[in-house]
């Protein structure tokens, strides 16, 4: 199989898919050194669909699996799939449930599910939304009219149309489903944390760290017939079969869980902690969606998990951060962490920086606490210059 991408998210696929007894082959495009660890990596960018489809088609790929969100907003699946490879990630006219926010909610009100209403005017409090992707940087939360001048300046510096949203007050989680273009079937629930700084200060990001399972009392079943499956069926009425991880953001607030966004993949940091909970085959289930077969649902371990993100020194103003040597990561490991790279490059032999998200440590344990431990101590082992990260990463989760 192929597997596109080059972030932590893919490695962390990569890792579980690669202990599929299902598994002949694994190659990713253009992968990362993590993830060459496991399989074969190759120089062709995500976003290359006549290169992936040349690659897919020179390994007898017999599924493509893609992991970030613009590629496949761009088609490329549509690509493959013309040219007759299956492949686990939703065509460019699904993937617009995420590619734009206002087309999303026009979905929502046609499938009658319950989303943040949509404003008229930028008064606050609200949200401003950028209606295109913004890498997760496009959301800005108003509470106060110098926060709205801030929030509608940086929304409009990102380019196209905004939206306006009513700001919804609970717990927010990330709710994930595998989907075979008619059926949604849960994958997995985690509660990320956006925000640069401890006690979710500072400007958004691509995600700090995550944690799973969340504290709540829904079923995730229930919620994913309520939420995942309405839209599913309405994008398959307007021809436009969702084949993939259909990621839904929720508020759960005291009037019941409302859709904050959707997203079109697996979601990172989510993803760091949800591969070591999930039990079963998770190859033979991408595989099956990917070529049309009936989506099967995989179970979630009884252990929780905790991820925490090292990041570069001047993210998330800059994602380019580069040459910086790695240590400590086999000592994390040999300290129980699992460590999943996200913005590495190897030099001479020598691992280096090479991005925003550098890497992303993983711990697992009975209890969010134990997780949360191993997590930190595989932190305090590796280091780079300018690594930064949040100390409070599942914090209340684990004292709770």
């Amino acid at each position: 199989m192929l597997l596109v991408g080059s972030g932590a998210r893919e490695h962390a696929l990569a890792w579980r898919i690669a202990q599929s007894p299902t598994l002949t082959e694994l190659h990713a495009a253009p992968g990362n050194p993590g993830i060459a660890a496991l399989g074969h990596c190759h120089p062709v960018r995500a976003d290359d669909g006549d290169g992936l489809l040349g690659l897919a088609v020179t390994l007898a790929a017999d599924l493509v699996v893609i992991g970030p969100e613009a590629p496949l907003v761009a088609g490329v699946a549509d690509e493959l799939r013309h040219a007759g490879i299956a492949v686990f990630g939703p065509g460019a006219e699904a993937a617009r449930i995420e590619g734009s926010k206002s087309f999303a909610k026009e979905v929502m009100h046609a499938a009658g599910v319950a989303t943040a209403a949509t404003l008229p005017v930028a008064r606050p409090p609200c949200v401003v939304k950028a209606d295109g992707l913004a890498a997760g940087k496009g959301v800005f939360v108003c509470r106060t009219s110098e926060e709205l001048d801030d929030g509608l300046r940086q929304a409009a510096a990102l380019g196209g149309t905004l939206v306006i949203e009513e700001l919804l007050v609970g717990s927010e989680v990330s709710l994930f489903a595998l989907c075979d273009g008619t059926r949604a079937v849960p994958l997995g629930a985690a509660q990320d944390f956006k925000r640069i700084g401890d006690g979710d200060t500072g400007p958004n990001t691509g995600g700090m760290g995550a944690y799973s399972p969340p504290p709540w009392p829904d079923d995730a079943s229930a919620l994913v017939a309520q939420i995942h499956q309405p839209v599913v069926a309405e994008l398959a009425r307007r021809g436009a079969p969702f084949v993939g991880c259909l990621f839904a953001g929720l508020m759960l607030t005291a009037h019941g869980p409302r859709v904050l966004e959707f997203n079109a993949r697996f979601g990172d940091p989510e993803t760091q902690v949800l591969m070591p909970r999930l039990e079963g085959d998770l190859l033979a289930a991408l595989a099956a969606a990917g070529r049309g077969g009936a989506a099967e649902p995989l179970r979630e371990g009884a252990d929780a998990a905790v991820t925490v993100v090292l990041a570069g020194p001047d993210y998330p103003a800059r994602s380019d951060y580069a040459g910086a040597p790695i240590t400590g990561i086999a000592e994390a490991e040999a300290a129980g962490a699992i460590v999943f790279h996200g913005g590495t490059a190897v030099r001479d032999g020598t691992l280096l920086t090479n991005g925003g998200r550098i890497l992303s440590v993983t711990g697992t344990g009975p209890t969010v606490a134990e997780a949360r431990r191993v997590a930190y101590e595989g932190v305090e082992r590796v280091s780079f210059e300018g690594m930064r990260f949040r100390t409070d990463i599942a914090a209340a989760a684990a004292n709770g």
